[in-house]
């Protein structure tokens, strides 16, 4: 027999929010991995004129998660867009310049 308890549907959950979580983490690539048994994302960060660029965060999510969290950013890219009007994906390679188009800076 299963000790395990299922959430009732009306069941609220706490989450907490640390202070250092909640200030964020910019990123402006992700690169996305799978095996069979798990999604890895990898949140970036491209600084203009800087060859190296750190991960900033690394999320591991079983597939049924990843899945979960594509239909809830669909689902959000579609209120953001009936709210704010459509995004807009410029015809650019997916991978983003490493130069940023900026001159090079000197010390």
């Amino acid at each position: 027999m299963s000790d395990i308890k299922k959430p009732q549907p009306n069941q609220q959950l706490n989450i907490e929010l640390p202070e250092e979580i909640a200030e964020g983490t910019y990123s402006n690539l992700a690169i996305i991995s799978h095996s069979h048994s798990e999604f890895v994302v990898d949140f970036i960060r491209l600084v203009p004129n800087v060859p190296k660029a750190k991960v900033k965060s690394r999320i591991i999510l079983t597939p049924q998660h990843a899945k979960r969290l594509l239909n809830a950013l669909a689902d959000n890219v579609k209120k953001y867009e009936q709210q704010f009007g459509i995004i807009d994906e410029p015809d650019t390679p997916p991978f983003p310049p490493m130069n940023f188009s900026t001159p090079k800076a000197q010390a």
